[in-house]
């Protein structure tokens, strides 16, 4: 497998969460090859924070638009490129969720429990991430 650019290894990732009568709802999304559930995130593009790349991963990825974190809740790590990419985390309290979306054709979205989320996802380190929202 072909490797990247060092840049992007590194990479930013949002926890999208709404509360709905005092529980804490993430939202997770499907990853477009296997459809595994994952987190809005993606190679951190040049000229812009980590925390602004989540933005608009959530955006893209997921159709919503919200408040990010200012600083991460932590990071993990995941094999992809022939590499090991670093994700840096946020959370985003989501104020809008969008009808239509840039990648709405490719995924799906579901607002799930914090336990059911954490259980959903398959990176340990992630599921110790979401765990931390309730």
């Amino acid at each position: 497998m072909k490797r990247r650019p060092w840049w992007f290894y590194q990479q930013s990732g949002v926890i999208p969460y709404q509360v709905e009568q005092d529980k804490v709802e993430v939202l997770l999304i499907t990853s477009r090859r296997r459809g595994r559930w994952i987190i809005p995130k993606g190679v951190i593009e040049p000229g812009m924070s980590a925390a602004e790349s989540a933005s608009r991963e959530a955006y893209e990825e997921a159709g919503v638009r919200g408040k990010v974190s200012p600083t991460p809740i932590g990071e993990y790590r995941y094999d992809k490129w022939g590499g090991v990419c670093t994700v840096k985390v946020f959370t985003m309290e989501v104020h809008l969720v969008l009808e239509t979306w840039p990648e709405s054709g490719s995924r799906r979205r579901r607002w799930m429990t914090v336990e059911l989320a954490a259980q959903s996802v398959e990176e340990l380190q992630l599921q110790q991430l979401i765990r931390r929202m309730q």
